[in-house]
């Protein structure tokens, strides 16, 4: 069969050598092209608690588990349709505090600064987890009650990042960064502390007192970054 007019016959080296141009112009042009800016989501952690598989049984019965109600916006984590009382010392308490689930190894109640007062708590500012030597509690479930000795604090504000988010920021694990917030109470919070890990979504948690101060409902614009 004969050629089509105009057409070129090109050998096997020669259709190689034309693949290999285009797929290296390629990789160096995406190479070459700014990483986008990952999708960055600052939230309000509002008061909570987590507790132990033992815990849910004695506040909520034997053989209970949690009932999810919303999932959270990091994938495997909800708020649960339980809620407990939380009582501090002489008998001040909040009335429903959310559990969030799933359970864990250890029981730890999550405040507010303004929290703590209606508490009469002098609560630390700690990583979730570190609750060695906080203050405890009284907790009221509708089965039960489990007195804490520790473990209630203040959350100390930090961003969650998958290991591709914190490369792009240039931080790592345990790192600090600062977030601006562009709203009609503008401001930059500092020192928020980096929790990057394989799988989590890039997202910013402050306290209830923390985005009030900021109007957090009403920012136009949110960036992270680190200091110079």
């Amino acid at each position: 069969m004969s050629a089509a007019p105009n057409s070129v016959a090109l050998d096997r080296a020669t259709i190689e050598k034309i693949v290999r141009e285009i797929v290296l112009s390629r990789d160096g042009a995406a190479h070459n092209s700014a990483p986008e800016t990952p999708n960055l989501v600052v939230s309000i952690s509002a008061r909570h608690c987590h507790l132990t598989d033992e815990h849910v049984e004695t506040l909520f019965g034997a053989g209970h588990k949690l009932t999810p109600m919303k999932d959270l916006y990091q994938d495997g984590f909800y708020a649960a349709e339980e809620t407990v009382m939380v009582v501090g010392p002489r008998r001040r308490m909040l009335p429903a505090v959310r559990v969030l689930g799933p359970t864990r190894p250890y029981t730890q109640v999550e405040l507010a600064f303004t929290d703590a007062i209606s508490l009469g708590l002098e609560l630390p500012v700690r990583m979730s987890g570190n609750v060695k030597g906080a203050p405890g509690c009284v907790l009221v479930g509708p089965a039960g009650v489990v007195e804490l000795k520790e473990g209630v604090i203040r959350a100390e504000r930090h961003v969650h990042m998958n290991y591709q988010h914190a490369a792009y920021y240039g931080v790592k694990n345990g790192g600090r960064m600062s977030l601006r917030i562009v709203s009609p109470c503008a401001t930059v919070l500092d020192d928020l502390v980096v929790r990057a890990d394989a799988t989590s979504k890039l997202e910013v948690h402050l306290d209830t007192d923390e985005g009030n101060a900021v109007d957090l409902d009403h920012a136009t614009k949110v960036e992270l970054f680190t200091r110079g």
